[in-house]
């Protein structure tokens, strides 16, 4: 890994609320180098958003309990005092929120919160500061961007929202960017621009990227790492190759083969994971996959540790107790194929 730019140890982060306490974040570690681009995918309710608002200093509420530690250049956010977390916010650190509406203010000009997000960390005229936001507009594919800097967020699409959002984040080139699921809401072709966006923001300042989505397309598209959480825990972890050519964790198994395949014949359906995603407030003892999992066995009662089983790939871990010869058994039993091509080997 390159420079480290955030290391994230045993974070913690759970609610209390009418129902009980819920454990949305459970035990999540990880790092980040400078240019690395970070995957964090699962299904929704997983933690990942809360994951990512926590290293933002979002989700200190009267209701909320975070622990464990996350540094950004070894200065910890989470015991941070808040005005220096609105130092760091929107200048050393971005985020492109998954829901654009909620996020821009409704009665404030798109271009006028663009230059209030660049004023607020950079000594810098209104003027210049205004020809930078539309800058940043266009190049995220906003036509007549100086037009469209006049005009409130219901003026625009859905899709455009989004990114008037990304264009703000990258306005102040960040040492660190998160984006959650920024390219949800737009077609193919202003993913593809985005994508660039976001490439080129990481090759021109040598950005961190964290990116927060379930879309393992564009995973395979951008990202250098990815981490699959379940129920607020990290179920694997590893490199691109390594999860998507010997995914280790049947949760994995059950991403990868949910995707459809334009080099396979049609399926009548595509295969999906039984059941429903566990509650956050009384989650299943052991293994929080485990009642979904088809190859449950005794030992799934207990809590696997997230570590290496694969002794030519040290940095994959993974939190099962099948040795890796089952696993590799099991995938070709079920019939698994990796989204890289091929069936997958039995060792």
């Amino acid at each position: 890994m390159s420079e480290r730019l955030l290391e994230v140890e045993s974070l913690q982060v759970s609610f209390v609320t009418d129902e009980g306490t819920v454990q949305a974040v459970d035990e999540v570690s990880f790092a980040l180098g400078s240019g690395e681009v970070l995957a964090i995918v699962g299904e929704s309710g997983c933690g990942k958003s809360v994951t990512a608002m926590t290293l933002m200093g979002l989700t200190r509420l009267p209701n909320a309990r975070c622990s464990g530690s996350a540094k950004l250049r070894g200065e910890e956010l989470l015991t941070a005092p808040e005005r220096r977390m609105r130092e760091i916010r929107g200048g050393e650190i971005a985020m492109i929120f998954q829901d654009p509406m909620s996020a821009l203010n409704p009665v404030q000009r798109v271009g006028d919160q663009i230059v209030e997000q660049i004023r607020a960390h950079e000594e810098i005229a209104k003027g210049p500061a205004l020809a930078r936001a539309i800058a940043a507009m266009d190049r995220v594919g906003i036509p007549r961007a100086a037009e469209r800097a006049r005009a409130f967020p219901h003026e625009f699409s859905g899709g455009m929202r989004q990114r008037v959002m990304i264009a703000m984040a990258l306005s102040s080139s960040p040492s660190l960017l998160i984006a959650d699921e920024p390219t949800t809401a737009l077609d193919v072709t202003i993913q593809a621009q985005i994508l660039h966006e976001i490439g080129r923001l990481r090759a021109e300042t040598n950005a961190g990227v964290i990116l927060v989505t379930h879309d393992l397309g564009v995973v395979a598209d951008i990202a250098d790492r990815i981490v699959v959480m379940y129920a607020g825990r990290i179920v694997e972890q590893g490199s691109l190759d390594e999860l998507f050519y010997d995914p280790q964790h049947p949760y994995t198994w059950g991403l990868l083969g949910s995707i459809a395949r334009v080099d396979r014949e049609r399926p009548p359906r595509l295969p999906t994971i039984a059941g429903q995603p566990p509650s956050l407030v009384s989650p299943p003892r052991g293994c929080h996959f485990r009642p979904r999992c088809p190859h449950e066995f005794a030992r799934c009662t207990e809590v696997p540790p997230l570590e290496s089983r694969l002794a030519e790939a040290p940095e994959h871990r993974d939190r099962c107790w099948l040795s890796p010869q089952e696993k590799r058994a099991k995938r070709v039993v079920d019939g698994q194929i990796g989204l890289a091509g091929g069936t997958t080997v039995v060792a």
